[in-house]
């Protein structure tokens, strides 16, 4: 099983000139029970399908599978997904040897910026930019599952 490991921060500050790369992502999600919750979406012009298992306690661990499969299929899933749709930018900044994905969000969760970093272990360190504000790992109301079903802007 694939494991994903990874720290999430609310974004204070700027970062977008730092990106070395930008991706317009939207994704619905046909089931969002946190013990299997299964998404689609598009990158750009690709499409994916993506499994991810409940968290562990610290909320930075999890299954994680995902397979890419064309953007029509996306495209038709999406029409059956679960109300409410996840509409953002992710940028790719460096730091250090690690990369933070940084999620600007649109439509009813505009407003919110988070960043998320991967990690080998939940004990690595890793350097801290100056734009990352407080941890939320692990807080559920900012999963993008929870985000679709109570927007940022309805808080």
């Amino acid at each position: 099983m694939a494991q994903e490991i990874e720290r999430k921060f609310l974004v204070n500050g700027e970062f977008k000139q730092l990106a070395h790369k930008e991706t317009r992502i939207t994704q619905g999600y046909l089931s969002s029970v946190p013990e299997r919750t299964v998404r689609v979406r598009t990158k750009d012009d690709k499409g994916f399908i993506t499994i991810k298992g409940m968290g562990n306690a610290s909320g930075a661990s999890r299954y994680e599978w995902e397979k890419e499969i064309p953007v029509e299929e996306v495209r038709e899933l999406l029409k059956i997904c679960e109300p409410g749709v996840i509409d953002k930018t992710r940028y790719q900044v460096k730091a250090g040897p690690h990369t933070f994905e940084i999620d600007e969000f649109y439509g009813e969760n505009q407003g919110l910026i988070v960043a998320e970093v991967e990690l080998g272990s939940e004990n690595e360190t890793f350097e801290k930019p100056a734009w990352l504000g407080q941890e939320v790992t692990g807080e559920v109301k900012y999963y993008n599952s929870m985000l679709m079903k109570h927007p940022f802007t309805k808080w």
